[in-house]
């Protein structure tokens, strides 16, 4: 087992509850044994995966990162007073009024105690400050300055609650976080998830590239709740297409004979990808948070998991198993 044993990087991508499918992923890639990780890019819900599955790593290796996992979205599963997921028909209702009126009040309104569970799950479950010191991977959690619009990547030596709490803040539900006096939002608005750490502070040349939010965007909306929540999913798509479409130019057109350094290095990394097929599944999900729906999904991201082990193992080290001009150009 030991000899085939390959090196990759992880690029996990945000979605609210939809996090749990990469949670099966992570499970089946571990569970599998064959890979381990040096750095982990993670946004929002891909930022909590990165941070547990860090945590998991340094108290138990591979089995403990995936019962740390399965503890963490299991306590998510258990920490809301309501259910607020429009997953099923009794709850959708719960959802869509939430969301109505987030467009009518600011989170000190509706919120006024500032309180969100993640902040006490992730304090119970994280030892941030053994994190910054001996994390057995590189994090590079994304964050949005809410003042600039400009991206900001925390290390996991900078890593505290605060960071993850930024990079999931959506700042229709949340007050901003302050970080060293300044304010931060969700990372996705930025970057969802950041590639270019990967590419900058990495050795292994293999980016995986766990995405929630699908690639090809149809059918085109007609109605005004349709249209909103496509202006939404772009927004939180951008900036990750912005960036893997300058990738798929460079590796295009890489000079034949004169080769740098970057383009050396551009030679040799390889992309992978593992999709999420969420068709089944209405915009209001991603506030979901109930057991079954996370198992569901959970289920989903494990079949992923294997399916890509099984196809595309032998091409790590060798060659990208994703066409990303044909994906991403």
């Amino acid at each position: 087992m030991t000899k085939n044993l390959r090196t990759i990087n992880l690029a996990l991508q945000g979605g609210g509850a939809h996090g749990a499918f990469t949670w099966g992923v992570l499970d089946a890639l571990l569970e599998d044994g064959r890979l381990q990780f040096e750095g982990v890019s993670g946004t929002s819900a891909g930022a909590m995966n990165a941070i547990v599955l860090a945590q998991g790593l340094m108290d138990g290796g591979k089995e403990g990162a995936r019962l740390a996992l399965e503890n963490f979205w299991l306590a998510l599963a258990k920490s809301m007073p309501v259910d607020i997921s429009a997953a099923d028909s009794a709850s959708a209702s719960v959802g869509k009024i939430m969301q109505h009126w987030t467009r009518y009040l600011s989170p000190s309104q509706m919120n006024p105690f500032d309180l969100n569970p993640l902040r006490d799950l992730i304090g119970q479950q994280i030892d941030f400050e053994a994190l910054q010191k001996h994390s057995p991977v590189k994090l590079f959690i994304a964050t949005t300055h809410a003042n600039s619009g400009k991206l900001r990547i925390f290390t996991h030596s900078e890593m505290t609650a605060e960071v993850v709490l930024a990079s999931a803040c959506l700042p229709t539900l949340y007050r901003s976080v302050t970080i060293d006096g300044e304010p931060y939002w969700d990372g996705a608005y930025s970057a969802n998830p950041a590639i270019f750490p990967l590419f900058d502070y990495c050795d292994a040349c293999d980016i995986l590239l766990v995405l929630l939010q699908p690639l090809n965007l149809t059918p085109t909306p007609d109605s005004a709740r349709e249209i909103q929540n496509r202006i939404l999913d772009i927004t939180f798509q951008s900036g990750f297409l912005r960036e893997m479409q300058m990738f798929t130019r460079l590796k295009a057109h890489r000079p034949l004979f004169v080769w740098s350094k970057l383009d050396r290095h551009i030679a040799r990394t390889h992309f992978h990808l593992i999709e999420a097929e969420m068709g089944q599944f209405n915009a209001e999900s991603k506030l979901a948070v109930n057991l079954k729906f996370f198992t569901t999904l959970k289920e989903m991201g494990r079949k992923a998991g294997k399916k890509w082990l099984a196809d595309h193992y032998v091409e790590l080290g060798r060659s990208s198993s994703v066409d990303l001009s044909a994906v991403f150009a």
